[in-house]
């Protein structure tokens, strides 16, 4: 099992907290500064069942920046949104864990991050 994290990210802390109370092993990847490629950012909302748009912050201000509220959110323009998480990794919701069957979850909540240790 994975998880991305941002080290100053409460929800990442409580994930990690909870992994850690479980006996959970795994690895932790600080995604801003172990930035995810566009392909691993693919992979990663395969596993996920989502859409790059469904994992963005929208409200940084490097989304506000580039103007993604504009930005169609189609088959057309996936791969901008794509390319747009690999180059501000901090656009990325977060934490993400990768479970062990090949799944992962948007672990903002107890429960999710129970739900990557029950798989």
């Amino acid at each position: 099992m994975e998880i991305w994290i941002n080290p100053a990210c409460s929800k990442c802390r409580s994930a990690i907290t909870l992994l850690d109370a479980e006996g959970a092993e795994y690895t932790v990847r600080r995604y801003l500064e172990d930035v995810p490629t566009e392909d691993e950012i693919r992979a990663v909302l395969d596993r996920l069942g989502l859409e790059p748009w469904d994992i963005t912050r929208t409200q940084e201000a490097a989304a506000q920046e580039l103007g993604l509220k504009d930005w169609g959110r189609d088959d057309e323009n996936r791969d901008r949104w794509i390319a747009a998480l690999s180059a501000h990794p901090k656009l990325i919701q977060r934490p993400i864990i990768t479970a062990d069957d090949g799944t992962a979850v948007v672990a903002r909540s107890e429960d999710a991050v129970r739900d990557a240790l029950g798989r």
